[in-house]
């Protein structure tokens, strides 16, 4: 195996303890492998971040993860699968299906990619969510 494939391998193993660990709760676990300086849903500019989807705020260090993970845990969700997962010495892409009970009573099931970046160390220091913007808009009832 060449140093890349190695390097991708430790990232797939890396981010697949991140979602093995949210299955059990254990978001310590999780925190232990985000960068101090890791940047949670930063964009340039992101329609969904510009109307307010509360889980896609920004957030910065694990702090801001912190917070992320205490903003899911209010959140009713009713189905969350892992589809796929594939890697790169750098990044780490995730393909998910969510189903989101919501407050008034609607929801939304969605299929979303998340991109983790990772340092020399292995630690997360960069995530987004791409999701279908305008239905999460629309379940959250912000447009």
């Amino acid at each position: 195996m060449s140093t890349t494939e190695n390097r991708a391998a430790a990232n797939l193993a890396v981010v697949g303890g991140i979602y093995e660990a949210f299955g059990r709760g254990d978001i310590d676990f999780i925190l232990g492998q985000i960068a101090d300086d890791c940047s949670w849903e930063s964009w340039l500019d992101n329609h969904g971040q510009k109307a307010g989807i509360p889980p896609m705020k920004p957030r910065h260090g694990r702090a801001g993860v912190a917070e992320f993970f205490a903003y899911v845990a209010t959140m009713q969700i009713q189905d969350f699968q892992v589809l796929d997962m594939l890697a790169s010495d750098r990044q780490v892409v995730v393909e998910v299906q969510i189903s989101i009970a919501m407050p008034d009573g609607g929801g939304v099931t969605d299929e979303e990619l998340h991109l983790y970046s990772l340092d020399d160390e292995g630690k997360i220091n960069r995530m987004r969510h791409y999701v279908d913007t305008a239905k999460q808009i629309k379940a959250y009832g912000l447009g």
